[in-house]
């Protein structure tokens, strides 16, 4: 009982039913912010070739792109 005459807890200590924060790490950039221009390259090569089969085509673009969307952990 004596919480009743004025003892509080620390007011620094956290409660069990604070979350602990964890210290911040590096954040993963979104995927629309990373490669842009390895993704024009593929798109302007995808959306303008005269091939029959465009992914055939720009296959080298395309790899490229994925090569680089790995480097930011990025699985495509």
């Amino acid at each position: 009982m004596s919480w009743l005459f004025g003892s509080s807890p620390a007011k620094d200590a956290p409660t069990p039913a604070e979350p602990q924060t964890q210290p911040a790490q590096t954040e993963k950039p979104k995927p629309c912010c990373v490669c842009k221009d390895e993704k024009t390259a593929r798109d302007d090569c995808m959306l303008f070739s005269k091939s029959d089969d465009p992914a055939k085509e720009c296959q080298s673009m395309i790899e490229k792109y994925k090569i680089c969307m790995a480097g930011f952990g990025f699985k495509v």
